[in-house]
């Protein structure tokens, strides 16, 4: 601006992202054999030959966000705002952001994330989207990987604890969401221990493919089960999605116990070519409900929201085939799919073996009518006609599962606290490495795709004590790191995580470094209250309501005093920065907000909402270090009482208006 070019020392959150692959690297050193447990905080192991860089995703749990890391550095990159407001950048706080958070149930700012899954093409990671599921309020969003922002969320009717979500499609048609909890549908008034005849589940299909347009294309009743964890078919099991459930006791309290009778609940095999089908074919009921469709304006730089009205409900009872019940042991959580689409794992929490089903013999049962039963419409397959075979002995506790593209399965096993490989068709264990301690969620770069990256896989441990200082009664969440790339898995580093991961998704850094966006282009911008120039910049009284529209560049606000804001007021700044260099955001925040700052990137607009409630002068100041003189960036508001006849007046420099 101006003729004149200076650089900014500090880098800024834009550069984090576009920086991301350097951060994704590992030191130079020199490479070491092992790494013994006790050192791995302090150390990278960096095998020999050429290194990969990966972004890998984690969900945040209780923090509601999810945050970006660096692989095999295991440096934190950004944390990408949620389903939880954030201070830092004003989201969730500024009336551009807000309505993301709106839910049939008002205004949410926080929820529990699980689950990211980046979208695919042809059974591929394609960079170009990452979606998170909300548990309390069901919700998934889409995050942009140009802006690692989000930019949708789509709340979930007839659903309650959206746990087995948002796992997608090969071609990102639909990502799907499960009910946890089953619950009256619709909802009613009922007493809890009428459970097995008022509560049923859900098994939602949403449409994917499209920014701006997600929505519940239709939703499976189903019977009243825990529905736990997801994934979808791929090759020749493109059309189906396996779904696991628990508590096929329906039991509804102490669920520890009357939970965990039965030996075999199941996996629910959903056809969804199927559904689509009798969609079309009007097999279905229109149900009315109540949910929000959230979506950000790029171009406005403003979240707009829309409230739906009804859903597509199919009975499997009025749409054969559309699903069908594998019989698996014990309380199963995790499902996964094999890169070639045949073999379907189930990690039963309490099972004494891992089960492997067979997609071809699945077909084959349900031509054959191999059905032990139905449920609520749905057939139970008979289990020995799905099944390829058990995995005896593997491991304590299996819960998740994972490919490396070779022929191998990797399952994390909570209660010995080990990860375990084994040639899924042979049904023989190879290798265990130890994870310290408990693992939960595991991840294989790639490894729910078509093609896995293989590499390296990472544990997700709950339990972290001795592994660190003590930062007091709440541990932190630790990952870690091994190489997978020989015969033997190697532990290689440890870090630590932010929230409670429950997965993660990695993808090579070169699908995503090149499409990240650096700036928001300043023509482009069409928030209704932009400024493109200082000259431009001004403040107008509507009322009570009071309309500062402001400018930043290094190192100045226009205007930097006002003067005729009285108590009572309402006062909104609407705050461009009109920088055009990537790495120069600025910041805004005035003494006595009640909310927090914002954060404004290059070319982008911003509003911060102010209520003074007392005489005087308050200075406001640029938040984040945008340049040398960033201790100069500040400015101040003059307010005086109400009903005052101060006129309204503001300036940079010495001309007043």
């Amino acid at each position: 601006m101006k003729g004149v070019k200076r650089r900014k020392v500090l880098i800024g959150v834009g550069a984090l992202m576009v920086g991301a692959l350097l951060a994704g690297c590992p030191p130079k050193k020199e490479a070491v054999k092992s790494v013994a447990p006790g050192d791995v905080a302090s150390k990278v192991y960096v095998p020999p030959g050429k290194h990969d860089e990966f972004y890998v995703f984690f969900s945040g749990g209780f923090s509601g966000q999810v945050s970006v890391y660096g692989i095999p550095s295991g440096r934190i990159i950004k944390v990408i705002k949620v389903f939880s407001v954030d201070p830092e950048t004003g989201y969730g706080f500024t009336p551009e952001t807000r309505p993301m958070l709106m839910t049939s149930h008002g205004f949410i700012p926080w929820d529990d994330t699980h689950h990211p899954w980046l979208s695919q093409t042809n059974g591929e990671q394609d960079g170009r989207w990452l979606f998170i599921n909300a548990n309390s309020v069901p919700r998934i969003a889409r995050i942009d990987l140009s802006t690692f922002e989000t930019t949708e969320i789509i709340e979930i009717p007839n659903s309650a604890g959206n746990h087995p979500s948002p796992y997608g499609t090969e071609n990102t048609e639909y990502v799907v969401a499960g009910t946890r909890f089953s619950v009256p549908i619709p909802q009613k008034d009922v007493p809890i221990d009428s459970y097995k005849e008022n509560f049923k589940g859900t098994i939602s299909f949403i449409k994917a493919n499209e920014p701006g347009k997600m929505d519940v294309a239709f939703q499976i009743l189903m019977p009243g089960f825990n529905y736990d964890l997801a994934r979808c078919g791929r090759g020749p099991s493109h059309g189906w999605c396996f779904f696991t459930s628990y508590n096929t006791e329906q039991a509804h309290t102490l669920l520890e116990i009357n939970a965990s009778k039965n030996d075999k609940d199941y996996i629910a095999a959903i056809n969804w070519k199927r559904a689509e089908e009798c969609v079309a074919q009007g097999k279905y009921q229109e149900m009315p409900a109540t949910y929000y469709h959230n979506y950000y304006d790029e171009e406005k730089h403003m979240a707009v929201s829309e409230v739906k009205k009804s859903v597509k409900v199919i009975n499997p009872k009025d749409c054969q085939g559309v699903a069908y019940f594998l019989p698996t042991p014990k309380s199963p959580h995790g499902v996964d799919v094999s890169d070639d689409g045949e073999y379907i794992v189930g990690g039963g929490k309490l099972a004494t073996v891992i089960p492997i089903h067979s997609f071809s013999k699945m077909l084959k049962a349900i031509e054959q009518k191999a059905v032990e039963k139905e449920i609520d419409g749905i057939p139970v397959l008979k289990y020995d006609a799905v099944l390829h075979c058990e995995l005896e002995k593997p491991c304590l506790g299996p819960l998740h599962t994972e490919f490396d593209g070779k022929g191998f399965a990797y399952t994390s096993c909570f209660v010995s606290s080990e990860i375990i490989k084994y040639d899924y068709k042979g049904c023989k264990v190879v290798d265990r490495a130890p994870t310290y301690y408990s693992i939960g969620h595991l991840l294989v770069m790639g490894g729910d795709t078509k093609k896995p990256y293989g590499k390296y896989a990472i544990a997700m441990n709950k339990i972290t004590k001795d592994r660190s200082l003590p930062v007091g009664p709440e541990l932190l969440q630790s990952a870690q790191l091994y190489d997978i790339s020989g015969e033997k898995m190697q532990l290689i580093h440890e870090f630590f995580t932010v929230g409670e991961p429950h997965y993660a998704q990695g993808i090579l850094a070169d699908k995503i470094k090149d499409k990240v966006k650096k700036i928001y282009e300043l023509e482009k911008n069409k928030h209704p209250y932009a400024v493109k120039s200082e000259k431009d910049a001004r403040v107008e009284r509507k009322g009570n309501e009071v309309h500062v529209y402001m400018t930043t560049i290094r190192s100045h606000f226009t205007p930097d005093n006002i003067e005729g804001i009285k108590v009572g007021d309402t006062v909104y700044f609407h705050v461009t920065n009109l920088e055009q260099d990537w790495d120069i955001p600025h910041g805004f925040a005035v003494k006595g907000s009640e909310d927090a700052e914002i954060l404004v990137m290059p070319g982008q607009t911003k509003t911060l909402v102010w209520k003074p409630k007392a005489p005087g002068v308050y200075p406001f100041y640029c938040t984040d270090f945008c340049s040398a003189l960033h201790q100069e960036m500040q400015g101040y508001v003059r307010v005086s009482p109400a009903g005052s006849n101060v006129p309204l007046k503001y300036y940079t420099g010495t001309a007043q208006k």
